[in-house]
């Protein structure tokens, strides 16, 4: 299977110490046959530093939580 990559912006999540984080607008290369999503080494660095690095976010939105039983 050929592969395609894009280059574009997604939404990231990340689960952390028990609180669910989201980072838009990141930059990945994104396979269009899969949707498969690849971060440069430099992005994940800096989303780890946006999130443990004590910065307020930039707004706060509930998210409501279910357990799959």
């Amino acid at each position: 299977m050929k592969e395609t990559m894009v280059e574009t912006t997604v939404t990231y999540t990340l689960e952390y110490d028990g609180k669910l984080y989201m980072v838009r607008h990141v930059p990945a290369r994104v396979c269009q046959e899969t949707g498969e999503e690849y971060f440069s080494p430099d992005t994940v660095e800096h989303i780890q530093r946006l999130i443990k690095g004590g910065k307020s976010p930039d707004r706060v939105i509930e998210t409501p939580v279910f357990e799959y039983v």
